[in-house]
């Protein structure tokens, strides 16, 4: 008894300094006009700031919203902006994230993300000319792991990896103490709070973190790690009605997160953290047709602006007064809005009261708008062809290096022998095609372009007949499809509905990249059908397989078969010189099926429980590449960065063991001691697979309960556009990356010309292994952005082919980070020398 009294007071006394030790908390709101953010709401938020001396918030509110708030509710937008003034370090409140339409960032491409920083502190500043950015924190896992070199050229010092309130998307990974620098794709760093290695996923939840509410076992756990300073955190939904989350504080201070890492954490020992994308332990209700299509739209506005923007700066240059800022403004605000967070975890929900949209219909909207302003922009600066004019057109290339790729025009039907001529009059060789369900015809050709520029080409009637008929590339024999071309001997098999048999590339070693010891067939799409209590095969019926184009520049197979009694239609396009392999397929669904695991389908579905059947992959309908790879390694992109993946296999059912299996871009299998590998490309974020016998997979469809006990059905038509890329070496040998924002970014075809000029090029690279990400106008210059996708020498020759006046190394905040040297060249160009690290980025502004 004695014995156990000494050791209760023993145990008190080391309990005291835990319980009477101060920690810290960082509350505020998180939406916005087009999550959630009530009108007169602003008011409630000044009223509990003056009601609470004591209480600080930070900030992750739509930038919009101010918009909204300035013209709805006057006197309290007033009332807050004179609460703004105070941006020092003892201020009460901090813009957090001022992303314009609060992406995830992990699912969008690298422009995407800056544009998103650039227009939302644009628009924050409009409304609060001295807001400062320090931190950047989200209630939401909207992290990726080329942040902290964005953030730091938009002025950023810190950041906060927690989410802990919000995490039904995912959270990060459990990591490290107080604070630790995170090192980004570059080698740039941040000084971090993470989600300390002590802060566990809260149990009996499937969206919270034990730093949710600053609980004393969150705090005991924290400091028994090591951490002196603790600190929760809850970024509350704008329209809850608490004030402050945790009440007046006890044992701990609210702070914003600049105060907290500037003035309150410790900095004596601080751990170094190089987090990669599969430390972002996210995922979505990946397969679901809702968001497949949303992501798809997205892209193709992502791709389409990019393109645009470059275009428009190729046209401008001769006539400098016409260079302005701004032209696309309204095309990126659609966009980024677009990319909206709640559009791709709650799809369904209805955010668009007046018109009875959900965030999908949404999306299809904005995307839209988007892409008609680019339209609109880019025919503005082209040259109209007059009525009885010979057919000119423009091919552009939006690339820093020179092509030479296929482009597609439309015929008038009066033409009987068209042919293609370039800018010197000379004979381009060409095929023409007949759509087989209308009188449409189309000319191909591969047009050679220069780096970012254009070339001119005429289509016109003549009496030239080619001497030499074009050997056919593709031909049917019995049951067999073989496909010949200067790249690959395919052959497919209709009894196995048509799926590849055997791929050898020509030009790797002979190379057969087929596993044909697999029980899987290559190309095959399979998935559990729940509904039918079995798996289902596009292999499991024989399929009819048609030649549509048959060389000597293009050939196209369609493959037209069954999943079950669901008719699928598959178009493979090879083309000459090109080593991608084009797949687009559309199912047509009968009804409703569900596909994916039979759990909790139709009863039993439960927000608490761990297990959910969309996480469960293995079970979906796939896509499935069993490639003759051996001892298999996967490498994946994200935005401005590439990984290589440390899965032993992309396969979880619960939400306490996510895995981060996203494909943003592409994937890229490498084996046989890195001399061979295999990239898969797709046109949307969505998931892949890759198990231990070294079969790729791609996720095709998921059909069933979602997040919130939402039923993800199909309804109708599934689209899916996927290629193929097999390769010697690893992936920035073949330069995967490259290859894929080709595909992404294909030459462009305009009517007319946009000037006398019949050819013109603005600048080019010296080295493969980059990319030049974006060119836009300002008032008499040019800005560009060049990214280091694999090149460990680190050093690339920009060469001009304008006049320049001034070149200057800038910040994404357009701050001057230093001059650069112009040096001349012997035919009167002048070219820039650039050191940017490898996964870096440098932009570059021109005075003209």
């Amino acid at each position: 008894m004695n014995r156990s009294f000494i050791l209760l007071i023993l145990l008190l006394c080391l309990f005291q300094p835990v319980v009477a030790q101060k920690s810290f908390f960082v509350d505020g709101y998180h939406g916005g006009i087009w999550g959630h953010y009530p009108n007169q709401y602003t008011g409630f938020i000044v009223d509990k700031l003056d009601q609470n001396p004591f209480w600080k918030i930070n900030l992750e509110i739509e930038p919009v919203t101010w918009d909204f708030v300035k013209a709805n509710d006057t006197q309290n937008y007033l009332r807050f902006k004179k609460n703004v003034e105070d941006q020092s370090v003892g201020g009460r409140i901090e813009f957090v994230n001022p992303s314009y339409g609060q992406s995830y960032l992990f699912n969008i491409q690298g422009e995407s993300v800056i544009r998103q920083f650039e227009y939302g502190i644009k628009k924050i500043r409009s409304h609060f000319p001295t807001a400062e950015f320090h931190t950047y924190s989200s209630e939401e896992p909207c992290f990726t792991s080329a942040l902290p070199q964005i953030l730091s050229s938009f002025g950023f010092s810190y950041a906060a990896l927690k989410n802990p309130n919000t995490c039904w998307g995912g959270y990060t990974r459990a990591f490290g103490g107080e604070l630790l620098n995170w090192v980004g794709s570059d080698g740039s760093s941040l000084l971090t709070v993470p989600r300390y290695a002590s802060e566990g996923l809260l149990p009996k939840s499937t969206w919270q973190t034990t730093a949710w509410n600053n609980s004393e076992n969150y705090v005991t756990s924290a400091l028994q790690y090591g951490i002196q300073n603790p600190v929760g955190m809850c970024l509350q939904d704008a329209g809850w009605k608490n004030g402050p989350w945790l009440g007046a504080p006890k044992n701990f201070n609210y702070t914003t997160w600049r105060n907290y890492i500037q003035q309150m954490a410790n900095k004596n020992s601080v751990q170094t953290w190089k987090l990669n994308q599969e430390d972002l332990q996210v995922s979505l209700v990946w397969g679901a047709q809702i968001l497949q299509k949303l992501a798809q739209e997205t892209r193709r506005a992502e791709n389409k602006i990019i393109m645009a923007e470059k275009i428009d700066a190729i046209n401008s240059i001769g006539n400098v007064s016409i260079l302005s800022a701004g032209k696309f403004d309204p095309a990126w605000e659609n966009l980024l809005l677009a990319q909206h967070h709640d559009s791709w975890i709650v799809p369904y929900n209805i955010v668009n009261k007046e018109k009875n949209w959900n965030w999908a219909q949404q999306v299809s909207y904005w995307t839209k708008t988007s892409n008609e302003i680019c339209d609109g922009i880019i025919l503005k600066s082209m040259a109209q062809p007059k009525a009885g004019e010979e057919l000119n057109y423009s091919v552009y290339n939006t690339q820093a290096y020179q092509r030479d790729d296929i482009v597609r025009i439309g015929l008038p039907n009066n033409l009987r022998n068209p042919q293609v001529f370039n800018s010197n009059g000379k004979l381009i060789a060409s095929q023409v095609v007949a759509q087989s369900d209308t009188s449409e015809r189309k000319i191909l050709f591969i047009a050679h372009v220069p780096a970012i520029g254009f070339s001119s080409f005429k289509i016109k009637e003549t009496k030239i007949k080619s001497d030499v008929k074009a050997q056919p590339m593709a031909v049917l024999a019995g049951d067999k499809c073989i496909v010949n071309t200067d790249q690959y001997k395919i052959i497919l098999n209709a009894n196995k509905g048509g799926t590849i048999e055997q791929l050898i590339a020509k030009k790797i070693d002979q190379k057969d990249f087929v596993d044909t010891k697999s029980k899987r067939y290559f190309n095959e799409m399979r998935g559990y059908f729940y509904q039918e209590g079995s798996y289902v095969s596009s292999a499991d019926h024989p399929a009819k397989i048609s030649i549509l184009e048959n060389g000597p520049i293009e050939v196209k197979l369609k493959i037209e078969g069954k999943i079950s009694i669901h008719d699928f239609e598959q178009i493979i396009t090879l083309t000459k010189n090109s080593e991608i392999i084009d797949v687009k397929t559309q199912v047509k669904w009968v009804g409703h099926p569900g596909i994916g695991q039979d759990y909790a389908q139709e009863k039993g579905w439960n927000a608490e429980d761990v297990k959910k059947a969309f996480y469960n992959d293995s079970l979906k309908l796939l896509a499935v590449f069993p490639t003759n790879i051996n001892n298999q390694k996967v490498f994946k992109n994200s935005a401005f960065d590439v990984m290589e993946s440390g899965l032993g296999n992309t396969y979880f059912n619960t939400w306490d063991s996510i895995k981060n299996n996203l494909i943003l871009n592409w994937v890229d299998v490498l084996g046989d001691n890195d001399k061979y590998g295999m990239a898969l490309l797709n046109d949307h974020t969505t998931s892949y697979a890759h198990n231990e016998e070294g079969i790729l997979g791609l996720t095709l469809q998921y059909s069933g309960m979602g997040l919130w006990g939402m039923n993800y059905k199909i309804d109708g038509v599934s689209r899916y556009n996927y290629a193929l890329l097999p390769h010697r070496n690893n992936w920035a040998k073949a330069n995967v990356w490259n290859k894929s924002v080709k595909w992404n970014e294909p030459l462009q075809v305009f009517p007319g010309s946009p000037k006398s000029k019949t050819e013109e090029s603005l600048f080019q690279l010296n080295r493969d292994g980059y990319e030049i990400s974006s060119i836009t106008t300002e008032n008499k210059a040019l800005v560009l952005r060049i990214f280091n996708e694999n090149d460990d020498l680190a050093r690339v020759v920009l060469s001009l082919n304008l006049e320049v006046k001034k070149a200057e190394l800038i910040e994404l905040n357009h701050k001057k980070r230093a001059d650069l040297l112009l040096v001349n060249q012997l035919k009167g160009n002048k070219n820039i020398i650039l050191s940017i690290p490898k996964f870096g980025f440098r932009t570059i502004k021109l005075s003209l």
